[in-house]
């Protein structure tokens, strides 16, 4: 019994799918005779004719019909082992899944993740995003190993997990100079009735923020709150209103944004946490974000250095000040 040609068979499909010779020859690279010959070999070995010539084109038979069905579902199945071969050269690469809290500032996440990408070892990074407590749902039963956040593991969720601080930063105010420019007095005074826009309840420095305004009796116009920090700074980018972002990210947010910085509250640290189930960290991408966070990104501090060798202590964080402390701001200038 005669074998099947999948060559030929394939021309017949790509014939079928374009609907002429000729398309299909553009397709295959192959010249109109070298296919015409080819189906004409198919159809004998078959024993069936699978076309037809109608006027100028042509039209599958009965019998074609019912064979380019089959077609189908063997090219189908070979590209789902093309896939299975793919995946297999994958899995060579170690996995590691992040999860970012939506409170996050996207470029910080960036900037403590893009360095995975660069590990001697081939790391295939998987990121997800969302609210805290999702995130640590995934975590405790492995879907993710890692979790970024604003906080340390709350203590009222059952997940056995450890905090691993990664830095803290003070905040800087922004402004789009559209609205600056409408604005006079200096920093922090020009806050009082400016159009501000307030991290959601989500977000960690929303309170304190809260707290220093009336503190320092201070009564910015809130015109909108967002929990995802990116949304934010658009809409600070947008002119709508004066909002806060790390100091540690200002030139980034300055450039990226097209802001100006106006003034510094450095009473208010806005912190980084990565959230694991391991105690000791062991994997190579977890530890790469924590050195690169330590020593790039926020500085290093002797305490975190300490706690990152000891590895030994759950829920650690560095000391913050007391939120509602009345704390200096410092001004980088005068809104025009």
């Amino acid at each position: 019994m005669a074998s099947l040609n999948y060559k030929h068979l394939r021309y017949f499909w790509m014939v079928a799918k374009c609907g002429s010779i000729a398309r299909a020859c553009e397709q295959l690279h192959l010249t109109p005779q070298a296919v015409s010959g080819q189906l004409r070999e198919l159809e004998e070995s078959l024993g069936v004719a699978l076309l037809r010539r109608v006027g100028r084109g042509l039209e599958l038979t009965d019998a074609g019909r019912r064979i380019l069905s089959y077609a189908e579902e063997i090219f189908a199945i070979g590209d789902e082992l093309l896939e299975v071969a793919r995946d297999q050269t994958m899995a060579q690469s170690l996995p590691f899944a992040v999860g970012i809290s939506d409170s996050v500032p996207k470029s910080v996440a960036l900037w403590l993740v893009e360095p995975v990408l660069h590990l001697p070892e081939a790391v295939r990074l998987i990121c997800r995003e969302g609210r805290l407590t999702g995130l640590l749902a995934d975590l405790a039963v492995h879907r993710l190993d890692m979790v970024i956040a604003d906080r340390p593991m709350p203590a009222n969720l059952n997940v056995r997990a450890y905090s691993h601080p990664l830095g803290e930063s003070d905040l800087t105010v922004f402004g789009a100079p559209m609205l600056l420019d409408t604005l006079h007095g200096d920093f922090p005074a020009l806050l009082n009735g400016a159009p501000f826009l307030m991290p959601g309840d989500d977000v960690a420095i929303r309170l304190r923020l809260e707290q220093w305004f009336e503190a320092t009796r201070l009564h910015p116009r809130v015109v909108g709150e967002f929990d995802d920090s990116a949304l934010l700074k658009s809409f600070g980018q947008a002119g709508a209103g004066l909002f806060v972002a790390p100091t540690a990210i200002a030139a980034y947010v300055s450039d990226q944004y097209r802001v100006r910085a106006i003034g510094r509250i450095d009473s208010i640290a806005e912190q980084l946490f990565a959230i694991t189930t391991e105690r000791r960290l062991s994997h190579p991408a977890i530890v790469a974000i924590i050195q690169v966070a330590r020593r790039k990104v926020f500085g290093a501090d002797p305490r975190a250095r300490r706690l990152a060798a000891d590895g030994s202590q759950d829920q650690v964080a560095p000391p913050v000040r007391p939120p509602g402390s009345r704390g200096r701001a410092r001004s980088s200038g005068k809104a025009s």
